[in-house]
């Protein structure tokens, strides 16, 4: 899946798809209520909510609310009950030793002896009667079945016990085939469903668990022998898990296969997952309604009953009744239409390859495609009716990507048909069911007026769908613990992918600055290792994160620039072959390249990433390394952790150090390492063309000897290994091993610097430090530092052009430059931008506008009355994608206050503004000072309704908490969000990326605190 990104460059285009345990649980005493989840990251490792026993009350002999989450194993719960027992009988102890007094004798040992017996003889009676809580003094007398053990399960809120007790499904029986029929009514926005699923029975069982959400079963059957007569079945749900127990009549016996078959309806849901309901307005503003799927990770089991977890899989049969003036797609090729009456049809599509349930799919609206043949497979773009010449790019791009993937992985697309759906109402960047991939309109649809950077975007988002078609789909992960197996792998591949068949769109420089931002999130101490355990379905959903991602795919470029010849490709052939069609762990990976587990385990298996220290004497080079995690305290060091990587160094000298002849190599294994260096060698570079995941401090000398370089030739440097400097020695310093002065020398030749990634690092490094004294109100310094970054890209600002460009680079060179320059207020750039939007503005907004000038164009006008109000008209009418967007991030840059709670509010209530571009409003608004609190405020008092429209944990609700909280620097903002999250209970405070949140105000805190003396003499 593409997640959903928020941010300008934007959409990190790997996370465009917008854009984890299983530990044993300590042993704690169950009688007392577990404290609130700590919100020290700083004090504190971070710990995953699974890893805690969230079953309360039980020594009121009683389980509370059914909202709990009961993931505690029964022999947890068998020993909470044993040290119950086992109180009473310390209490009652005749064998502690009692002090004499003046008035007592001391008994004798026969009456210890009888005591002691009588004792034992009542806490026996006692326990018997407790654990067999059916059997009583009554003339009922005890009951023959066995209930001793009836007080693991779990109640239901009807007083029901429910024959399973883990969140996980039991592997007692295994799904084989579904055959699903659905029914949705557009009209009423309800569908009626029935399901039949083949099961094989691994063990013998009487009762069969899978997982059912919000839907309404109205008839349960099994069929134990094809012909056979089926038998009704009981149906016993427990919301809290998302589960039904299917109870049999008769014991399931091992061998056995059976059919299970389920009548059920729902509502189509109203947020962004399950099977969900969608509007748009057609060009003559009549709304028209549609109905789609996003089962990743969690929401198949919204649709219909099934076994939805990623190692489950089965085949699927599935059919789709409609109206006759909407189509219907799903996963495989239409086999047959019947016509059931005049307005009523039923489509049947042909049997499915074997898959998980969230790679299921199915769509019913109005839709309009072109196709093509690639070699045996039709491939078809679908978008709404009024869209349809805004997907031809597309279709061409899908084509080209899909031969690339087809050679490369040696394995043919299994499917016959590959069909690219925009849908106009979705809230992820694209996923990739099988044979039916869902999109953003903004990230499949491509006209002609928009930029090469929007180009570059869409073929981003198709490549990384095509490569889950083989890294996800054919081989799937098996539990959600090692998502990086997909999407790690779909964002390296799609990087590499448009390198060798899109050269012109340099992709190399995006996936440049991706790594960079890697590198930032995964600094933080409540990052998680790449493979990390999960359980619940917020720390699934977490997941769906940089680390995933980013960082998945930075490992991978990085063991891949370490091989030699075609080892990582062949290496991944040899895993596609070996487990199609099969679920996989992390190790199976590194099994299949020869050669690479142990190095690679020390980059899944641990967070973080290594700081290398290198320190030249002479001829002499000693390496040492340690965990690089940012830390609130006083000298803000790294952890003192154990881990070690096996570190893959590639780094060049004074003597040759732009080419690729250049480079040198050097493993990293043990803590420190030593070797020498020939004569002449002044400094060396570390990183070369920033291809390792790691972050290199040279001491001051070594630092000192590169920036005298930079400033004196910084094309001595390739431009990766200059934005490779900036990125360090900022991280550094917010380390504290360098100084901000050190920090502050390596700026001043930037005056110099032309390319787009230093520039683009070293102005989003600054704008950082621009805003956090812009939220704390520090006026005086902010307008001494907006000087200091005019003074030194000024020039460059200033020689931008207004006109078409056509190098994606330069596209987003001035791009980056101009919206800062505009956002500074600089003469020059207010002045073009406004000439240009009033212009368009008296052309009806039909003048064309270069694609990476329109936001900055926008954003300008925005800032007075009349010019917001013609681009929300404008906003309204318009019907692409990319424009639309930067049109809204115009309209939320607005300094009216008015304007920005109307803003929030419309995006919420999804009026005007859809629902799921919420969480880009925010975002946009929190740069500015004028909304920035507003923003926060809005959040806090609609995090319930907010949690209506996206799952907890997921990539929206990671975004919403991050961009309202991130600029804050005081502790007043660190106890307002500590205390908000903590009033949350489970619903936030449990999260991952609260605890990031509330890490980085206190690391802004520590930063401003100890540089603002630094940045008054600096500026």
């Amino acid at each position: 899946m593409e997640t959903f990104q928020s941010e300008h460059a934007s959409l990190p285009r790997n996370m465009i798809e917008n854009s984890l345990f299983e530990e044993e649980p300590d042993v704690v005493d169950l009688a007392k209520e577990p404290p609130l989840y700590p919100l020290e990251p700083d004090e504190v490792s971070y710990e995953p909510r699974s890893s805690r026993l969230l079953v309360r009350g039980l020594g009121e002999n009683e389980l509370e609310d059914e909202e709990e989450d009961y993931e505690s194993s029964a022999r947890l719960l068998g020993m909470s009950f044993m040290n119950r027992s086992s109180n009473l009988r310390s209490n009652a102890s005749p064998y502690s030793r009692q002090e004499p007094t003046g008035t007592c004798s001391m008994p004798s040992a026969r009456t210890l002896v009888v005591g002691a017996f009588i004792l034992v003889v009542i806490a026996s009676v006692a326990m018997v009667i407790y654990f067999l809580p059916k059997c009583t003094f009554t003339k009922e007398g005890c009951h023959k079945a066995n209930h001793s053990m009836s007080f693991i399960y779990p109640l239901n809120s009807r007083n029901e016990l429910f024959p399973w007790t883990g969140i996980r499904l039991p592997t007692n029986v295994r799904p084989v085939h579904y055959d699903l029929l659905l029914h949705p009514s557009l009209t009423t926005m309800s569908f009626t469903g029935s399901v039949s699923i083949v099961v094989e029975v691994l063990e013998d069982t009487e009762n069969v668990v899978l997982h059912s959400s919000k839907l309404n079963i109205s008839k349960a059957t099994i069929q134990v022998a094809e012909g056979a007569q089926p038998k009704m079945a009981t149906v016993v749900e427990y919301e809290p898990w998302q589960q039904i127990a299917i109870k049999s009549p008769y014991t399931l016996k091992k061998g056995q296969k059976c059919s299970l078959t389920l009548e059920y309806n729902a509502n189509l849901s109203s947020s962004y997952d399950g099977f969900y309901n969608s509007s748009y307005e057609d060009k003559g503003g009549v709304q028209r309604f549609l109905a789609a799927t996003q089962f990743e990770p969690l929401a198949a089991r919204k649709a219909f009953p099934c076994f939805d977890e990623p190692a489950f899989k089965a085949t699927f049969l599935i059919k789709i009744r409609r109206d006759a003036e909407y189509i219907s797609l799903s996963n495989m090729p239409k086999n047959k239409t019947v016509k059931l009456s005049d307005r009523l049809f039923e489509d049947e599509f042909e049997k499915s390859v074997t898959m998980s349930t969230y790679l299921v799919a199915f769509i019913v609206g109005n839709f309009k495609n072109i196709s093509k043949d690639v070699n045996g497979t039709l491939v078809s773009v679908y978008t709404v009716p009024e869209k349809l010449d805004q997907v031809s790019y597309a279709l061409d791009t899908a084509a080209h990507l899909l031969e690339f993937y087809n050679q490369f992985f040696q394995i043919k697309y299994p499917l016959k048909k590959l069909d690219l759906v925009a849908i106009p109402d979705f809230l992820a960047g694209a996923m990739e069911n099988w044979g039916l991939i869902t999109f953003r309109e903004t990230t499949l649809l491509y006209d002609n007026t928009s930029s090469v950077m929007d180009k570059q975007l869409v073929t981003v988002v198709i490549a990384h769908e095509l490569a889950h078609q083989w890294f996800g789909n054919l081989v799937t992960m098996e539990w959600w613990n090692d998502l990086w197996l997909n999407e790690g792998f779909a964002t390296y591949m799609e990087y590499m992918s448009i390198e060798k068949t899109f050269p012109e769109l340099e992709i190399e420089d995006d996936f440049l600055i991706t790594r960079f931002k890697a590198l930032a999130r995964d600094s933080l101490n409540s990052s998680h290792p790449i493979s990390t355990n999960v359980t619940t379905p917020e720390e699934i959903e977490e997941m769906f994160d940089s680390v995933s991602y980013e960082k998945g795919a930075s490992i991978l470029l990085m063991l891949n620039s370490t091989l030699t010849g075609d080892d990582f490709q062949q290496g991944v052939v040899r895993y596609l072959n070996k487990y199609k069609n099969m679920n996989t762990k992390n190790e199976d990976l590194w099994n299949s390249i020869s050669k690479v587990t142990e190095m690679m385990n020390t980059w899944t298996l641990q967070k973080g990433f290594p700081l290398v220290t290198v320190t030249k004497k002479g001829k002499q080079v000693t390496l040492v390394q340690e965990h690089f995690q940012l830390q609130v305290d006083s000298d803000n060091s790294t952890t003192h952790s154990s881990n070690l990587w096996q570190i893959p160094l590639v780094f060049v000298n004074n003597t040759c150090s732009n080419s690729l002849a250049c480079r040198q190599d050097f493993l990293l294994k043990n803590k420190s390492a030593m070797f020498n260096v020939a004569d002449g060698v002044q400094w060396l570079k570390f990183n070369f063309k920033n291809e390792g995941f790691y972050i290199v401090h040279y001491g001051e000398e070594g630092w000192t000897d590169l920036i005298k370089t930079l400033q004196s030739d910084h094309l001595a440097f390739t431009y990766q290994d200059r934005a490779n400097l900036i990125n360090d020695i900022f991280s550094i310093s917010r380390l504290g091993r360098t100084s901000f002065r050190q920090v502050l020398k390596l700026t001043e030749y930037l005056v110099n610097e032309t390319e787009m990634v230093p520039v683009t690092v070293a102005l989003s490094r600054l704008n950082y430090i621009y805003r956090l004294l812009d939220k704390r109100g520090m006026l005086p310094l902010v307008s001494r530092m907006t000087k200091r970054i005019l003074r030194i890209f000024g020039n460059l600002m200033n020689n931008q052009t207004w006109d078409e460009e056509e190098s994606v680079s330069k596209q987003q060179l001035r791009s980056s430059l101009l919206e800062v320059a505009c956002q500074h207020k600089l003469d020059s750039c207010i002045k073009n931008a406004d000439s240009l939007f009033q212009k368009w503005i008296s052309e009806n907004s039909t003048l064309r506008l270069p694609g990476d000038l329109m936001k900055t164009v926008f954003t300008v006008g925005a800032q007075t009355n009349d010019g917001w109000e013609k681009l929300f008209t404008a906003y309204k009418l318009s019907k692409i994608g990319a424009e639309k967007k930067k049109i809204l991030q115009a309209l939320a840059s607005t300094q009216d206050i008015r304007k920005i709670v109307w803003l929030l509010q419309a995006s919420l209530e999804d009026s005007d503004i859809q629902t799921q571009e919420l969480p880009l409003v925010i975002s946009t608004i929190c740069k500015n000072f004028a909304g920035h609190l507003y923003a926060w405020d809005f959040v806090k008092e609609n995090w319930d309704r907010i949690l209506e429209k996206f799952p907890l944990g997921s990539f929206a609700i990671q975004s919403i908490v991050m961009t309202t909280t991130q600029q804050f620097s005081t502790n007043m903002r660190l106890f307002e969000v500590m205390t908000f999250f903590q009033s949350l209970k489970d619903k936030g405070s449990q999260l991952r990326v609260v605890q990031g949140a509330i890490e980085t105000i206190k690391l802004n805190i520590q930063w401003m605190d100890k540089n603002l003396d630094t940045l008054n003499n600096w500026l």
